[in-house]
């Protein structure tokens, strides 16, 4: 076939633009001007979440504030406000929930501007603040060009009369926590502003998070900053909020209860399980007794949090804990035999805790004991028995063996291995293959001793890490490994991390989930 002049030249104008983009590309350097996307306008886009009918409003006023600079405002809504908003020149509305009939919700389409400022229902303007609060941000360090971490990415302001309250925030997200530290003076170490505040950062780094336009917008946009080691600054002006007048008792009752709903969503939505205070206290956003635990069936001895890079939501550690500590003293208080099992032991051992990783709790009982006990004895009738705390205990479906559950509802437990003793070796009539599934000398037992475990002291085996090593051989204290290696191996990220500069010491893997910590 005879090729056109007209088309060879089409075809070696195509392949003359594929090889400068690859030069450039191989060079580390940005594509000329014509392949790249129209740049952002100069200015910055103020960002206002329209009101919902159970909390205290003020979007017309704020919006009319800031729309008379003149910015453009940007007016968010799950779906369009009934009865419709009288909106002012220079103010737009887009529905963040799309409509069967309407076009995909793209809110990073309508921000044109290269700077985006996140503003509180009830504050209002101030000329030149805005663009002072832009300066500070591109006098900063952040305009790097790339993704480095701990660069200025977020300036902020307070909004009232309130001077701005800082908290430092850490954000472990293998552990599914967020961490508040004390207060600390308004500058960079500030990880979080209580109170309402406006956010000023570039349009590309806010549409760069997963969750952009959360609400509440200042605790999803801290959390997800704190993630990737954003730096916040804080600027001692303040933006005005206008007067209004009290909320009657079942107005602000509504509005806490908006407050928490989304507080809860935004949560799981970023996968937090637990909010730790700087007083001490918790929130918790994990499962409940009323509720199913966090994870589905477990494969090949491996969760699906742990394929995922996360350990056991701390949620369940909890629940692990104090379905443990239950189940020691009913078995204590009937006089059946009991010792600390398997990766359970191996836990206490090493940390006075349940593993981090680890989604149940094993204790090896006496087999003739079983019938001291009326729930376990119910149990093996073969009639699962709820007792007056709500555990539920039954006999496990895969065997001879027992499993007490954190409730009927939440199927979190504790594994009870009836063991016996057969020529001096205790051993049982069950066999999963599981590591620790190994036959041992009855003098383990004789006597057991108190260990240290989730806060409380139960009985294990004496010589424990004679006994762990016989049960999972030569250095298995020291040489922590997940459940399933095949399927993914703490060695292998251990590995990865000293490629990258340094090893891992358990104090590293453990992280701030210490040992302790039982509530």
């Amino acid at each position: 076939m005879r090729v056109r002049p007209s088309q060879a030249a089409i075809a070696g104008g195509v392949a003359l633009n594929l090889l400068l983009l690859l030069l450039f590309w191989r060079r580390g350097a940005p594509p000329p001007s014509w392949c790249r996307g129209p740049r952002a306008a100069p200015g910055v886009t103020v960002v206002l979440f329209a009101a919902e009918s159970a909390e205290p409003a003020d979007t017309l006023g704020t919006s009319r504030s800031f729309a008379a600079l003149p910015v453009p405002v940007l007016l968010l809504a799950e779906v369009a406000p009934y009865p419709p908003l009288p909106l002012p020149a220079g103010v737009s509305l887009l529905r963040l929930r799309p409509a069967l009939e309407g076009p995909p919700s793209r809110p990073e389409l309508h921000v044109r501007t290269r700077h985006v400022a996140l503003v509180p229902d009830g504050a209002r303007a101030v000329p030149g603040l805005l663009e002072r609060m832009r300066d500070v941000l591109e006098a900063g360090d952040g305009d790097d060009g790339g993704d480095g971490d701990n660069k200025l990415r977020v300036v902020a302001a307070p909004v009232g009369a309130e001077p701005p309250r800082c908290r430092e925030l850490r954000v472990d997200a293998r552990g599914w926590t967020v961490w508040y530290g004390p207060p600390v003076p308004p500058g960079d170490g500030c990880g979080a502003l209580e109170g309402p505040s406006v956010l000023l950062l570039r349009t590309r780094d806010l549409f760069s998070l997963p969750l952009p336009l959360a609400q509440p917008a200042p605790a999803a946009l801290f959390i997800q900053a704190a993630a990737r080691r954003w730096r916040l600054r804080v600027l001692p002006a303040p933006f005005p909020l206008a007067l209004r007048p009290p909320l009657s008792p079942h107005d602000g009752w509504k509005a806490a209860d908006l407050a928490q709903k989304r507080r809860r969503r935004l949560m799981a939505e970023l996968g937090v399980k637990r909010e730790a205070l700087a007083d001490g206290a918790d929130r918790w956003y994990g499962c409940t007794k009323a509720t199913p635990r966090c994870f589905g069936t477990v494969h090949a001895r491996t969760p699906q949090y742990l394929v995922a890079g996360r350990w056991t939501p701390p949620c369940c550690l909890r629940a692990l804990r104090e379905t443990a500590r239950h189940v020691v003293a009913v078995l204590e208080g009937s006089g059946v035999r009991y010792w600390l099992e398997g990766g359970t032991l191996l836990g206490a051992v090493r940390l006075g805790d349940i593993i981090p990783w680890d989604y149940d709790v094993d204790l090896g009982i006496y087999r003739e004991d079983v019938g001291k006990c009326r729930w376990l004895a119910a149990a093996a009738a073969g009639t699962p028995v709820e007792d007056p705390e709500g555990f539920y205990w039954e006999k496990a479906p895969e065997g001879e063996f027992y499993r007490v559950h954190f409730s009927r509802a939440n199927r979190l437990h504790v594994d009870l291995w009836p063991f016996y003793a057969r020529g001096g070796t205790m051993t049982k009539d069950t066999w999963l293959g599981h590591p620790q599934d190994v036959e041992f000398p009855e003098r383990f037992l004789r006597p057991r001793e108190p260990l240290p475990f989730g806060g409380f002291t139960a009985m294990a085996p004496n010589s424990p890490r004679r006994f762990l090593e016989l049960k999972f051989g030569a250095g298995a204290v020291e040489n922590p490994e997940y459940p399933n290696p095949a399927v993914r191996s703490l060695r292998d990220e251990r590995g990865g991390a000293r490629g990258r500069g340094g090893g891992i010491g358990w104090d590293t893997l453990w992280g701030d989930n210490k040992p302790c910590d039982t509530r």
